[in-house]
């Protein structure tokens, strides 16, 4: 599988590292009211959809970017790849 880096173009997967669903990005606030089950529900709820789903890879034998890949989970079509940083910042998360 071929993942088409924004920065370093066409890369081969076997760079990087798939850490999973990108709702990752989304982190609760550790001081809500909630804030035990939403870290509930953050770390150990997922979805397991057949189809496009936004995923987290981390180019460790690369930049070492963060990246969030679209990708059809059945046929693993990639349609859209975008650096982490630029997805949480279009989130309003500034860190």
């Amino acid at each position: 599988m071929i993942i088409n880096h924004p920065l370093l173009g066409p890369r081969d997967a076997a760079e990087f590292v798939y850490l999973g669903d990108a709702s990752l990005i989304d982190r609760p606030d550790w001081q809500a009211e909630d804030a035990a089950q939403a870290f509930h529900a953050y770390g150990y709820l997922r979805d397991n959809p057949a189809g496009a789903h936004r995923e987290l890879w981390y180019h460790e034998q690369g930049d070492r970017s963060w990246l969030v890949v679209t990708r059809d989970t059945t046929t693993h079509e990639i349609t859209q790849v975008e650096l982490a940083r630029d997805v949480a910042r279009a989130r309003g998360r500034d860190r």
